[in-house]
């Protein structure tokens, strides 16, 4: 797989992610589902803790990745979805450090929404991977 970064804007590429990227080459593209905090029972975990809930919704996102004999190295598209941006962005590097850790920076878009399917959660990450 060969991944080109397409940034018109250097500001995105400081903040850790792409405006788009081109891929070519791949054989298997992953469409994820959005990952939460929730445990192997599916139950929610670490309500109000939104540090806590985007580490174990990252921690699912990669077991569904590595499901699929893939990575964090292999999402090119990542979104978002928080009930609360503002607390977000203060915890932000929990997910900006475990990307720069794998070398990635997916086309992202983060959204607020008023709430998520499971009231107690309050980040979901959705996510594309190639191969």
């Amino acid at each position: 797989m060969e991944r080109t970064a397409v940034n018109p804007w250097p500001w995105s590429v400081e903040l850790g992610y792409d405006q788009g990227q081109v891929v070519s080459g791949h054989t298997r593209t992953l469409y994820c589902a959005g990952q939460t905090a929730t445990g192997g029972d599916g139950r929610p975990r670490h309500a109000g803790d939104l540090a806590a809930q985007l580490a174990l919704s990252l921690d699912n996102l990669e077991a569904v990745l590595a499901g699929a004999g893939m990575s964090l190295a292999n999402l090119v598209r990542l979104n978002v979805y928080t009930t609360d941006v503002d607390l977000l962005l203060r915890h932000y590097g929990v997910l900006a450090s475990r990307l720069g850790a794998a070398g990635v920076a997916p086309a992202t878009t983060m959204l607020g929404v008023s709430r998520l399917a499971i009231p107690a959660l309050v980040v979901e990450l959705e996510g594309t991977a190639v191969a």
